[in-house]
């Protein structure tokens, strides 16, 4: 019995660096959940802006200007944009500061014509 004493401490070593290893893990994953989608609504915000000012009437400068302005407010990079025509399209970019790694959002908005007082 005398060679199987501390035995016990090292199989908790073991287990707790098991257990630390899946919490780190589990960390980055949940950091990459989250910058994902807040890249997906950046996304949505910038495609969105660039839709106003073609519905608008303003260009494809000011709808450029207005995507990349709405990602930037969001915490994102503008990386493209497709902002004439009828459906301007935006890809952002956002860094995940915890994994050190980059998430990406993609996302196309419709412009539609109004009438203003009209029903």
């Amino acid at each position: 019995m005398r060679g199987e004493r501390g035995s016990a401490s090292v199989l908790m070593v073991g287990v707790l660096a098991v257990a630390v290893a899946l919490m780190f893990g589990a960390a980055r994953l949940g950091a990459g959940v989250i910058a994902k989608g807040r890249a997906d609504a950046a996304a949505d915000a910038a495609a969105l802006a660039a839709a106003d000012m073609l519905a608008l009437g303003r260009g494809t400068d000011a709808a450029l200007s207005a995507a990349g302005r709405t990602a930037s407010d969001n915490g994102a990079r503008l990386v493209s944009c497709e902002c004439d025509g009828r459906f301007p399209t935006v890809e952002v970019e956002l860094d995940v500061g915890v994994v050190g790694a980059v998430a990406h959002g993609k996302a196309r908005a419709e412009v539609r014509g109004y009438v203003i007082g009209g029903g």
